[in-house]
């Protein structure tokens, strides 16, 4: 019989490589080509929003997505097919963008059918690669190597941003267009090279040992949702990234209507608050690393801090909005980054533990399962994001007062995600007494892992 080996520190930062890739072709349809609709193309803000909720949308199907690869026990192939898709449509959406300015109906259309291939490519990507992490890396490194492909996502999100807005003034649609279709081609090139050989290299008990018959993917979806600990970090999953998610498509048109900048500052801008999110998280990681054991904070503290910190963050963007503020509005978005790093991080942490408990068999539908609401939550928080920025428009003395009033309200849900925190797995210590499995956390704090007393 082979045994089974798991990823070495190499291997994960390749996986980290195809994160990268994803996230330069995500940044660009979500926050550049929304920008380009408000402002350049004077279109209302829900109209990029509606295209970026069908994205989000679609991504519903992870949880099926994720059943697919517990059965077939290969996650290769729907990587690559699913950055494969989210590069074609990443370049199709900067194509339907500009169209709509030619003709706005045929633009329209174009984009529609992007912003859909965006959606199932990201999901299909995104999902198994943290299936193929959550079960292929030991127990003791999978915190640890969330926090290097997450950060290399957003590595990606400040990289493109930053050179892409370097590259887009002075601003052009047909620039805009180029851009995004080298950065496309560059993306899937680059990913597959980065996950190519990789699976094939390892072997899973479940590869080496008779495959149990498991049952139907609505009976593993029901199972997976009965278990307090996934269903109550699926609900902190989704109001969380519904209150990061609600100024995901208001902030750069923000800085350009109340602060003048160009679509290339603005796309910086984009860069500056992914770049705030990188130092976050590697802080947390760093501090939870370093400081002694017994001054190391838990998962859910940091947490419940980089929550809180969010919605001071937000407030402060808020209040820059009335000039009353004498801070730049770059290093309040620095800041507001830095503090969704910090809750991330430990949200991501708590993921990876979080998947391996409970049922046998479950990681792809859990995965799936949480990333399906992440995406819900992101989609229906642009939408209400900028839908809201609409409607308060029509009531508000100037287009300020919306933007300030939305901020506002997001700050709350953040105050709001960080109470539902706290319920989020334990934070008890286990001495050497203990004799239950373990799993490390990014802060080097023991969590119990618990197992199913009922097998599948």
């Amino acid at each position: 019989m082979m045994t089974a080996r798991h990823l070495g520190w190499l291997q994960i930062v390749r996986l980290g490589l195809v994160q990268t890739a994803l996230g330069g072709i995500v940044v660009l349809t979500t926050s550049t080509l929304n920008r380009v609709m408000v402002v350049e193309l004077a279109l209302p803000a829900i109209v990029p929003g509606l295209l970026v909720g069908l994205h989000f949308a679609l991504q519903v199907l992870r949880p099926r997505w994720g059943y697919g690869s517990d059965l077939g026990g290969r996650n290769t192939p729907w990587i690559i097919g699913g950055m494969a898709a989210l590069a074609i449509g990443g370049a199709l959406a900067a194509l339907g963008t500009a169209l709509m300015a030619w003709n706005f109906t045929i633009g329209l259309i174009i984009a529609t059918l992007a912003f859909g291939i965006v959606g199932l490519g990201v999901g299909a990507s995104g999902t198994n690669l943290l299936v193929l992490l959550a079960k292929r890396v030991a127990p003791e490194r999978r915190a640890a190597a969330a926090t290097i492909v997450w950060i290399m996502m957003i590595a990606g999100f400040v990289i493109t941003a930053a050179t892409v807005g370097h590259f887009l003034d002075p601003f052009s649609l047909s620039r805009m267009v180029v851009l995004s279709a080298i950065v496309s081609v560059v993306a899937f090139a680059v990913a597959t090279v980065a996950i190519w050989g990789i699976e094939g290299e390892v072997v899973s008990p479940a590869q080496a040992q008779p495959t149990p018959l498991k049952p139907p993917f609505m009976q593993a979806l029901v199972q997976v949702w009965s278990e307090p600990d996934a269903r109550h970090f699926t609900i902190f999953v989704f109001v969380s990234m519904l209150a990061y998610s609600a100024q995901d498509l208001i902030l750069e048109p923000f800085a350009g209507e109340v602060f003048g900048y160009t679509p290339g500052q603005s796309t910086k801008l984009s860069g500056t608050q992914h770049a705030g999110v990188l130092v976050g998280m590697i802080f947390v990681a760093i501090t939870g690393s370093l400081l002694p054991a017994a001054w190391r904070l838990s998962l859910k503290v940091w947490t419940m801090l980089g929550c809180g910190a969010s919605a001071v963050a937000l407030t402060l963007i808020a209040l820059s909005g009335t000039k009353a503020i004498p801070v730049s509005f770059d290093a309040l978005v620095f800041v507001l980054g830095t503090s969704n790093g910090a809750f991330a991080i430990a949200a991501i942490g708590s993921m990876m533990l979080l998947a391996n408990t409970g049922r046998h068999a479950r990681e792809g539908v859990r995965m799936g399962l949480w990333g399906a609401a992440q995406a819900i939550a992101f989609g229906a928080g642009g939408l209400i994001g900028a839908g809201a920025v609409d409607i308060f428009r029509l009531f508000a003395a100037s287009g300020a007062n919306a933007y300030i009033t939305v901020f506002l309200l997001e700050a709350a849900l953040f105050v709001f995600a960080g109470f539902l925190s706290a319920r989020i797995g334990s934070t008890t210590r286990f001495d050497a007494a203990d004799t239950g499995p373990r799993a490390v956390d990014i802060g080097g704090n023991v969590w119990p892992t618990r197992t199913s007393e009922s097998g599948l």
